[in-house]
């Protein structure tokens, strides 16, 4: 996916957020030798944009990581020997000028500027910086189609022109408005059928009540305040895909696991998130705090794949960045899509629909261990519970077309990333969890997939027959992936 490209490689942990625009130091990197996406982006822990979008808010994350590889490819096409651009056909250059990597690190970091200008300007003066350091001139506006700078430019700022009208309201004017924009608001009159204070339909989404604070780990909001969830970004359903033309061609079967009308099958699904939860150990709270952060979860499972594979020049790196990010947006719209149809109710508000007072087994909060004495309706999942409907599993979703996009580039189920978490660094239970250090490993992508989709049951915000149909259901954006943007590789995609 590339998220990690424009976020951190550091600790299982993504901290609060601030508002520091401190400039990264001036990085060991040659522009001749080196790959821009490994040897820089991927190193830099300074985030770019988790300050800005918290970790678990996908479908702004997914966006701007789309953008971002969709101008690295782009911008890096007229210097391979067959591959064309997506938004933009900037001509095909000479051999002579890609026998080192400078022409391809320059445009491509040229038009990631131009990305973060147009997309996520409050955190340009830190991509600017960066390139002050590598001796490039951010104010270098040039147009020119023989110069690395000029194809960057024009690459970039093609991606924020079609990002400007994606159906995701970045402007804050769909819908006809005309003044005071609300940006990426939604304008499809999407409305919950129950309320944060009332559970009139069982089966459906309740908006939750909550303090003021997205993050994970203590409030970093006004305190004393308490909001109610909105869907996010409901039209992300109307963006237009790549890969297809209507999500709608795209099914999966009816959540009945979650219909309050099949007593039985309800009940089992909510008694399989309690005993989920009575029965977390140390490592699932990490794994679930692990696949949370979509930054580091998804974020950097295509980096580690690209180590492992290390025969991968830049041009690989960015062919494969572009088919992971390609697969997993167009996932994302599709899963938006059904979240929309179906509409379903998370957890929390079916394991108080269910046993209302009665006292259950499950984990006690932060600190407190599994007890025996919980009133259902006090008890609150691991993870904080995502804005919008459970069905299907947006993460479990996205880890599998993004595994199936891998394989089949790499041709290779490998993956073999080892992830150190250290001893009481998560979020949840800071100073606790786990009480030593942990080495997560995911030997293959098969393994990955499995252990992201059970860890949305461990963090208790997805039902166990969600995850395990929302498993084949990402699969086949994967694939969709790889035929596409070998098209454009190959350079027989039309324009």
């Amino acid at each position: 996916m590339g998220l990690a490209a424009l976020g951190t490689t550091g600790a299982a942990a993504a901290g609060p957020a601030t508002t520091a625009q401190t400039p990264p130091p001036a990085p060991d990197f040659n522009l001749d030798t080196d790959n821009f996406i490994r040897d820089l982006i991927a190193k830099n822990d300074r985030s770019l944009v988790q300050e800005v979008i918290a970790p678990m808010d996908v479908t702004h994350l997914a966006r701007v990581t789309h953008l971002t590889t969709t101008a690295w490819f782009d911008a890096v096409a007229p210097y391979h020997p067959t591959a064309v651009g997506v938004h933009s056909r900037l001509g095909r250059r000479p051999s002579s000028e890609s026998t080192t990597n400078r022409n391809k690190n320059i445009a491509a970091l040229h038009a990631s500027y131009q990305v973060m200008k147009g997309v996520l300007p409050h955190r340009e003066p830190l991509f600017r910086a960066m390139l002050t350091s590598l001796g490039l001139n951010p104010d270098d506006n040039s147009s020119d189609q023989t110069s690395p700078v000029g194809i960057g430019n024009l690459a970039g700022k093609a991606i924020v022109a079609v990002a400007l009208k994606d159906g995701m309201n970045q402007l804050g004017n769909e819908g006809g408005r005309k003044y005071n924009p609300v940006p990426y608001a939604d304008y499809t009159g999407y409305q919950p059928v129950n309320t944060a204070y009332r559970l009139t339909n069982p089966s459906r989404w309740q908006p939750q009540l909550g303090p003021h604070s997205r993050r994970l780990g203590p409030a970093t909001g006004d305190l004393g305040v308490f909001t109610v969830q909105q869907f996010i970004t409901p039209q992300m359903r109307l963006v237009k895909p790549h890969t297809y033309r209507d999500p709608r061609q795209f099914t999966i079967a009816a959540p009945q696991h979650s219909d309050h009308t099949r007593v039985q099958d309800y009940k089992r699904s909510v008694n399989e998130i309690l005993e989920a939860s009575a029965a977390l150990t140390a490592e699932q709270k990490v794994m679930a705090e692990f696949f949370d952060n979509k930054l580091l979860g998804i974020g950097l499972s295509v980096n580690a794949a690209a180590l492992a594979h290390g025969q991968l020049d830049l041009d690989g790196w960015v062919h494969l960045f572009m088919t992971n990010s390609v697969a997993i947006y167009d996932a994302l719209i599709a899963a938006w899509h059904q979240k929309t149809v179906y509409d379903t109710v998370r957890p929390f508000s079916a394991v108080n629909h269910v046993y209302g007072r009665t006292k259950v087994r499950a984990w006690g909060g932060p600190g407190v261990g599994t007890v025996n004495d919980i009133p259902a309706n006090e008890w609150v999942s691991y993870l904080k519970v995502g804005d919008h409907p459970e069905y299907p599993s947006g993460s479990t979703t996205l880890c599998s077309a993004e595994a199936q996009a891998t394989r089949r580039f790499l041709g290779s189920d490998v993956l073999n990333w080892r992830h150190h978490v250290a001893a009481g660094s998560t979020l949840v239970e800071p100073g606790i969890t786990p009480a030593t250090d942990i080495e997560l490993h995911f030997p293959t992508w098969t393994d990955f997939v499995q252990k992201c989709a059970t860890s949305r049951v461990w963090g208790g915000v997805h039902f166990a027959k969600t995850v395990e149909r929302s498993i084949p259901f990402g699969a086949q954006f994967g694939d969709l992936a790889y035929e596409w943007v070998q098209g454009y590789i190959q350079g027989t995609a039309q324009s």
